[in-house]
């Protein structure tokens, strides 16, 4: 993997590119964009960049206020509208105007998806690992109490003594409640002090939770203890947005996900026509951890 950074917008953000003709970048073949979520890092695709390095050139970017990228303090650098155009720039720098496949998890999937509806003409094809599509996943907090129980997490993210929480013990919170579900096993000794290393960045953790204290809509917490610091909106009030998909796109989707329930796939086709969705009954949240292989294989099938 050979380590780069790029400067978008005044913002330098650090990737790892990887493909068979390095040190010469060979244009013919397919770039892969790899687009993590929290509280990750580029690493998460270590699996996915090994394997599709093979064929393809692929990327995967630490996204800004993430271990080596820049982490601006203001929070509407954060807001969905903003990030989604930051990306688009970063794609066209590193695609050379080409169209690339783009893959993303969980945040990374948050902002995948309306990258690729305003930015059709940057994505090939789409592929989603447990992060549910805006508008679907806002019809699910309107209407599903066990969403909004699910997210209730997001309020100890956003709360004004979020940073000390999450530094207590050795980044403890990280690892016993967000990685939570993880089958154990699926990180190395090395990979979590890795996490270690990005979680210690100067700013990461600050950077990392402004994605949440920015997000469109947050429904209010049911515990009367969590002092929010972000975009709350009652349920009723909130709108669901118009996300639409044109390109082919795979959905994978670990179905023992603790933060998003089962019927965010439902009706996906509204939204998403051109669809193919693979579920793995066993997997959870962190489906590229504990399923690489499968993983892997589903994509190649995908994108060939």
């Amino acid at each position: 993997m050979k380590h780069q950074y790029i400067k978008v917008q005044d913002t330098n953000i650090h990737y790892v590119e990887s493909c068979p003709a390095l040190p010469v970048v060979n244009t013919d073949v397919t770039t892969i964009v790899f687009l993590h979520g929290f509280p990750e890092y580029w690493e998460t695709w270590h699996a996915q960049l090994d394997y599709f390095s093979q064929n393809y050139r692929v990327i995967a970017a630490d996204l800004p206020g993430y271990n080596l990228s820049d982490k601006p303090q203001s929070r509407s650098f954060y807001e969905v509208p903003n990030l989604i155009q930051f990306l688009a720039k970063f794609i066209q720098r590193i695609s050379k105007n080409k169209k690339v496949v783009l893959v993303a998890h969980d945040w990374g999937g948050a902002l995948a998806w309306p990258l690729t509806a305003f930015f059709s003409d940057l994505i090939e094809r789409l592929v989603i690992l447990n992060a549910a599509h805006p508008s679907v996943f806002t019809r699910e907090m309107i209407n599903n109490p066990k969403q909004r129980q699910k997210s209730e997490y997001i309020h100890e993210l956003i709360a004004a003594n979020a940073v000390e929480k999450l530094s207590e013990r050795h980044f403890e919170y990280l690892k016993s409640e967000i990685f939570t579900g993880m089958k154990q096993g699926s990180l190395t000794d090395v990979q979590r002090l890795k996490y270690h290393t990005a979680w210690a960045q100067e700013g990461a953790l600050e950077g990392m939770l402004q994605y949440y204290r920015a997000m469109p809509q947050l429904a209010p917490s049911e515990s009367a203890k969590q002092a929010s610091d972000g975009p709350v909106v009652a349920p009723t009030n909130m709108k669901i947005p118009n996300i639409r998909i044109t390109c082919p796109t795979l959905i994978l989707w670990g179905e023992q996900d603790q933060a998003f329930v089962q019927q965010n796939l439902n009706g996906i086709e509204e939204y998403v026509p051109d669809v193919k969705v693979v579920r793995f009954p066993e997997a959870s949240h962190w489906l590229q951890h504990e399923l690489p292989n499968e993983v892997n294989q589903e994509i190649a099938a995908f994108i060939k």
